[in-house]
């Protein structure tokens, strides 16, 4: 289960890092190195910080294939997308659900503590989009009030420690840990659930 978690994770925000770069009319090697850094960003500052180094993409070239296979994917398809807006934003989604899990993952194996394992699945799943949206010349959507982003990792994260404590198939919990971080970012935008925004 994990590692389909981190190939479905890191095809979808390579997915999603080349159609916002395809959105922006970058060029391929700019649509390339934007589904790149969106992959493995979030990733790679988790390894540093854990002190794991070379971080993973560096050691399993699998990473590199599947993103080049998201960039292609992108390439050739991206006109048949009718809504190009609403692609990016589920595959998005996916990813963010799904890296949250790895990140908490990696925390467990390096025997951190609970709430820093959520931290550490909380920025794998949110910096790549970071690096992302800054090279874009966009907001990132980490900060912006109209989507839930961090807010639904932090609660997968609590979801999943709380449902360790029932002694369920760990396979069942990661499952369902990151399909309750995406239906949740799902409603959160379709009923526009925000956090409050301070007024000056």
């Amino acid at each position: 289960m994990f590692h389909a978690l981190d190939i479905i994770g890191t095809l979808a925000f390579a997915i999603s890092g080349a159609l916002t770069a395809i959105n922006k009319k970058l060029d391929l090697f700019g649509v390339l190195t934007i589904a790149f850094v969106t992959a493995v960003g979030g990733g790679t500052l988790r390894d540093v910080l854990t002190g794991s180094t070379p971080v993973g993409w560096m050691l399993n070239l699998d990473s590199v294939y599947i993103i080049l296979l998201g960039f292609c994917l992108s390439a050739l398809f991206w006109r048949r997308l009718e809504k190009l807006r609403v692609s990016l934003f589920l595959f998005d989604t996916i990813g963010l659900g799904v890296f949250t899990m790895i990140g908490i993952e990696k925390g467990l194996i390096a025997g951190l503590h609970p709430v820093i394992c959520v931290a550490l699945g909380t920025m794998t799943a949110c910096f790549g989009g970071v690096i992302r949206d800054i090279l874009c010349n966009e907001i990132p959507v980490l900060f912006r009030k109209e989507t839930f982003y961090a807010t639904v990792c932090i609660f997968g994260g609590i979801v999943f420690f709380a449902l360790r404590r029932t002694g369920l198939n760990i396979d069942i919990i990661y499952a369902a840990s990151s399909a309750l971080i995406i239906i949740f970012r799902l409603l959160a935008v379709k009923f526009k659930w925000y956090l409050p925004v301070l007024k000056v």
